[in-house]
């Protein structure tokens, strides 16, 4: 009798970017973010000024304290990764 091993095993994916904000974290695009994480099955934070948040909160956002010209990280493991990445992405560097 032999063993086999299952080749379907599940992989997850990590992705990484770094955004220069054109404005302020403040509560329009917090809102923005904590909607489009919540969006996402993969595990996403924030990082800025050495804290790293869950984006899905508008408050836990806006706490990081970012400011024009900050920049802040976005970083995401899981099926949707790297979807979950460019979006946040896309919404910090489009701040107003």
């Amino acid at each position: 009798m032999s063993t086999s091993s299952d080749s379907a095993a599940t992989t997850t994916a990590s992705h990484e970017r770094a955004v220069v904000l054109p404005a302020p974290l403040h509560a329009r695009p917090a809102g923005r973010l904590a909607r489009a994480a919540a969006g996402f099955t993969s595990a996403v934070r924030l990082e800025h000024g050495g804290r790293t948040v869950d984006p899905t909160g508008v408050l836990a956002v806006m706490g990081l304290g970012a400011t024009a010209g900050s920049t802040v990280t976005v970083r995401a493991e899981g099926p949707d990764a790297e979807q979950a990445v460019a979006a946040l992405a896309d919404i910090l560097a489009t701040a107003e």
